[in-house]
């Protein structure tokens, strides 16, 4: 062969390799673009249209809310008796639509939506309004 004929192959070669990556790094992006998308949309759809963790009648879980809690502790609690699915959404509702979060004992249903828990939460304790 001659040098001009493998410098052309080199060339054909190293065309190839280049295209194929950037083929490659495309789909790359687009698979990871699309996940954050779909990661994106979830989570919003979570704040705005809160889905209970299970069907009615679900199952009665007791929580206590120490003075001075915040949002997040509040939501990790809540997550940690599987009441959400999502700790973040429920810091996000508490803060977007301005619920405060009373301190005290409550009777959460797995069955309630996670602004039913907010909503519970601002009002305060059933036994502190007896």
């Amino acid at each position: 062969m001659s040098s001009k004929t493998t410098k052309r192959i080199n060339k054909i070669t190293t065309t190839i390799i280049l295209l194929a990556v950037r083929i490659v790094l495309i789909v790359v992006i687009i698979v990871v673009a699309g996940r954050g998308i779909k990661a994106a949309y979830d989570f919003g759809h979570s704040i705005f249209y809160a889905q209970a963790v299970e069907e009615e009648p679900g199952h009665d879980v007791t929580v206590t809310i120490p003075e001075g809690a915040d949002s997040k502790e509040v939501a990790s609690l809540l997550a940690g008796k599987g009441l959400v699915d999502n700790k973040y959404s429920i810091i996000v509702q508490a803060k977007f639509f301005d619920y405060e979060i009373m301190p005290g004992t409550y009777t959460f249903n797995t069955s309630q939506t996670s602004r039913e828990i907010l909503e519970q939460l601002n009002e305060g304790p059933v036994d502190d309004k007896q």
